[in-house]
């Protein structure tokens, strides 16, 4: 089945596709600090990735249909470092909602949501979203949280340890979907951080100063390597076409 970007189509090319069949996927991330060697947009590059990815496996049934990724949401974690831009989870929720009104009038199957943002308010906000969704009975929105299970257990070591921010897993898929904004003279520099950020939100930290991460980054960044990003592409891909085809069967 075909797979199309919605801002490379004409709106007649939209009107005639056949919608009723059509899963819409979602990517969505965050403008934060990823460390000293990874860019802001870390966060957007891996879920439009997810997003391809997720989109080739479920394209064995589907047409899918991606579109433009969602780049501002919900970051306090990482607010007090420059350049990050953190929306409140309730902005987030009513603009997902918003969207999946829309995709509903115009007849579209699902609407599936790639995300590899972390943070707690933006996790919360995108669940209230799905939950909003369903109860104004409009499109079913499919959300695989990584930090539940079973997703989070197919995506490494690193990340199952919550140690997982500008890391290897992070760095890993940023050398494969976009070498050129990894600066990977610091990267190869940069000594481990083993101080897991699920066991600080559990504890009550509220950003990453307070988690143990003063340079914005948690994991071991100089393990990274394309190969490993290449893997786990491919495993965001399979989690999120799994949470489609399990939602809609």
């Amino acid at each position: 089945m075909p797979i199309y970007e919605l801002a490379q189509l004409t709106w007649e090319e939209v009107r005639d596709l056949d919608r009723a069949r059509t899963i819409v996927v979602l990517p969505v991330g965050a403008m934060e600090a990823h460390g000293p060697h990874l860019p802001l947009a870390t966060d957007v590059v891996i879920a439009a990735a997810m997003a391809r990815a997720g989109a080739r496996q479920l394209a064995a049934r589907h047409p899918v249909l991606i579109l433009p990724g969602l780049s501002y949401t919900a970051a306090g974690f990482a607010a007090k470092f420059h350049g990050t831009l953190s929306v409140s989870g309730i902005t987030v929720t009513a603009l997902i909602v918003d969207i999946a009104r829309s995709l509903s009038d115009q007849g579209f199957r699902a609407l599936a949501i790639a995300n590899a943002h972390l943070d707690p308010d933006h996790l919360t906000a995108l669940h209230e979203a799905v939950k909003l969704a369903q109860a104004d009975r409009l499109l079913p929105v499919v959300f695989p949280d990584l930090t539940r299970r079973p997703w989070g257990s197919r995506l490494g070591d690193e990340f199952k340890s919550g140690a997982c921010h500008a890391g290897e897993f992070e760095s890993s898929i940023m050398l494969r979907e976009h070498p050129g904004g990894v600066r990977d003279k610091i990267r190869r520099t940069l000594s481990p951080n083993p101080r897991s950020l699920s066991e600080a939100i559990k504890s009550g930290k509220r950003n990453f100063d307070e988690a143990g991460g003063p340079r914005a980054y948690f994991g071991d960044p100089a393990a990274a390597t394309p190969e490993i990003g290449a893997t786990l592409v491919d495993a965001l891909g399979g989690i999120l076409a799994e949470a489609v085809r399990e939602a809609l069967e």
